[in-house]
């Protein structure tokens, strides 16, 4: 329904998808700029970077575009409209994700999938099945990364209705922190995006396998490939937590 009446207004959906890419682009834009001053960033060229940022925000894309509308479920507890949600007989989970679907969010995906390409023909990487398989999982896996953020982030908002900011600081906040590399933080960041919040299994530690480099915490080489284990456990727990807020919410008898 979303999409048809996007559709209908097809030249501002247009300009919508135009302004979103242009946004976006901004971010690499600075890092771009960042480059005309120096040789390397933590030890890594533009090209490197650039694989870093198209991964992180394709993947985010995905999931902004697929569980972005869960940002907005506190207003619906708020107001009660919540309520409306619970008697239809289709899944709360898909109906809130369904809810004012933005196509126009395929700005952002379109614009990364363009870094990435330019990334991908310039980092220097030998691309073998194995390398191509592991950026396809790497990508997939981070989007389920990132989607079980934004239902966890909806599932505090039962409780918290207002809460929507701190959803952001680990959705959006970890997007930006992700596409610089890990070697410019503290180890102390490091560790905890890689054992608390698992937002270096997005693309951190698998693209550094890709580029052939070590991660700064020095981890056992299998752990590069245990994203989509990673991203099942994250999904599994966004899970509980949803079935969990569902239950706290109490109706009001709208």
């Amino acid at each position: 329904m979303w999409i048809r009446s996007t559709m209908v207004y097809r030249g501002s959906f247009l300009m919508m998808v135009a302004g979103s890419v242009t946004l976006t682009a901004l971010d690499f834009a600075a890092i771009v700029i960042m480059f005309s001053h120096v040789g390397a960033l933590g030890g890594f060229a533009l090209p490197e970077v650039a694989l870093l940022y198209g991964t992180c925000t394709a993947s985010f894309g995905l999931a902004d575009l697929l569980m972005g509308s869960f940002d907005k479920l506190g207003t619906r507890v708020r107001d009660g409209t919540m309520d409306t949600v619970l008697v239809r007989p289709v899944p709360a989970l898909a109906q809130v994700a369904a809810d004012r679907f933005a196509l126009r969010r395929l700005g952002r995906v379109l614009q990364s999938a363009a870094v990435l390409g330019w990334a991908l023909a310039n980092a220097g990487v030998d691309w073998s099945g194995g390398s191509v398989l592991m950026l396809v999982v790497t990508l997939l896996s981070g989007a389920a990364i990132f989607a079980s953020l934004f239902v966890l982030g909806g599932a505090f908002q039962f409780v918290a209705q207002d809460a929507a900011e701190v959803q952001n600081s680990f959705t959006y906040g970890g997007v930006t922190l992700l596409e610089y590399p890990p070697t410019i933080f503290a180890k102390e960041l490091v560790r905890g995006v890689t054992f608390v919040v698992p937002l270096a299994f997005v693309n951190w530690l698998p693209v550094l396998r890709i580029l052939g480099r070590d991660d700064p915490l020095g981890l056992p080489g299998w752990v590069d490939f245990v994203g989509p284990v990673v991203a099942a456990a994250c999904c599994a727990l966004a899970g509980l937590a949803w079935r969990a807020g569902l239950r706290a919410y109490r109706s009001t008898g709208s």
